[in-house]
């Protein structure tokens, strides 16, 4: 369907015209800007135990190191630069990039980024509440970032993102090879690969914290073996509105992967991240609601307790197919510059809640039961 970035480019040339007219009116305001540097980051570890793991059960669960990531931020004139680099385990991919874009702000309400940037898609930063996230983000539609350029504008109560991505983040450039699984977001694996991606995104805000939108994406799926170009789209509609200190999160969306590989089964595809991958439905609808309640409170250095459940269903369409279910309950204390996330996990047909890893989002299993996890996990922000 997606045969070549051309008629993409151009198209969000066109789009962006507009607004490169206004860049003589903000030159006189930039000038007053000072270059700015900072650097930042985290250190978290974390404790989990899994009813799954018989053994870790008997020795009452495990606690080790998580992550320690760096930030840098840079900024001069109506220019800037944003770049998060994460260090796990081996295990868990090592090192690598979550995000790194530069950006220029034409004024207040328009900008435009190029580089890894987050995919305009559904609620955004994040359609959850837990350290967990919700389903979408395990089939690479919460929190994903890919390479190309993105526009947004704010205008009156509307904002709208436009985007388009070459293709998910590229660390061999080979002429056949698949994506490296050592990556943060997940994306298409294995035998093919995302290209010439087109996103569309727009919200409408009714009060100061409230919002409500709907996304869109289509690109191509090239496949290694055959050279051949498939297609995949999405497409939700989200909301994300606050009521005092309540915060309610709703999300419907459907995807779809069209392989153009006659010997693959085409009804699944790899996705991969975190150094490992699995398999993944080709269709798909998954509905989410997630709510909060942020309660302040003077105990010692902790200042609020964030309350929350996210729950989140993947319907199969496939037959033969069993479907994803997976809960969130749990609690985030924040303390000064320290953030701790305390999680009852439950899934079921949840490869990161459930012994079944390759064909849990996929083929799944029917007689499946319900696996928890109980996870703390802490860090300091700085």
């Amino acid at each position: 369907m997606i045969r070549t970035s051309s008629y993409w480019f151009l198209l969000c040339l066109l789009l962006l015209l507009p607004s490169l007219l206004v860049v003589a009116q903000d030159s006189t305001q930039t000038k007053k800007d000072k270059p700015t540097f900072h650097i930042g980051g985290a250190l978290r570890f974390n404790y989990n135990m899994s009813s799954w793991k018989k053994e870790q059960v008997k020795r009452g669960g495990d606690f080790g190191f998580d992550m320690f990531r760096v930030n840098a931020d840079a900024a001069w004139k109506g220019l800037s630069l944003h770049a998060e680099y994460r260090f796990y385990s081996k295990d868990f991919g090592g090192g690598m990039l979550k995000e790194g874009y530069m950006r220029y702000r034409f004024n207040d309400s328009t900008h435009i980024e190029i580089g890894l940037t987050q995919v305009p898609f559904g609620n955004q930063t994040y359609n959850s509440h837990s350290w967990f996230f919700n389903l979408p983000y395990y089939v690479g539609k919460e929190d994903d970032y890919d390479m190309g350029i993105k526009f947004q504008r704010h205008s009156n109560r509307w904002t709208y993102q436009l985007a388009f991505f070459k293709n998910a983040e590229e660390l061999n450039f080979g002429d056949k090879s698949a994506i490296d699984p050592s990556r943060y977001s997940y994306d298409v694996a294995g035998r093919n690969k995302e290209v010439n991606q087109g996103n569309a995104k727009a919200d409408y805000h009714f009060a100061k914290e409230s919002r409500v939108g709907a996304s869109v994406m289509l690109g191509g799926l090239y496949n290694i073996p055959s050279g051949n170009m498939g297609s995949h789209w999405a497409a939700a509609l989200h909301s994300d509105m606050q009521f005092d200190r309540w915060n309610l999160k709703l999300q419907t969306m459907y995807y779809q992967y069209n392989v153009a590989d006659s010997t693959q089964f085409e009804n699944t595809v790899d996705m991969a991240a975190y150094g490992a991958s699995y398999q993944v439905a080709a269709k798909a609808f998954l509905h989410t609601a997630s709510v909060s309640y942020k309660l302040p409170v003077k105990w010692g250095p902790v200042s609020t307790l964030t309350f929350y459940n996210d729950y989140s269903y993947m319907q199969k369409p496939a037959t033969d197919f069993a479907d994803t279910q997976m809960n969130v309950l749990g609690c985030m204390v924040t303390a000064g510059h320290i953030y701790t996330y305390i999680d009852w996990a439950a899934g079921k047909n949840q490869p990161w809640l459930g012994p079944e890893w390759n064909a849990a989002l996929a083929a799944g299993d029917k007689q499946s039961k319900w696996h928890s996890r109980f996870n703390i996990n802490f860090g300091y922000y700085f």
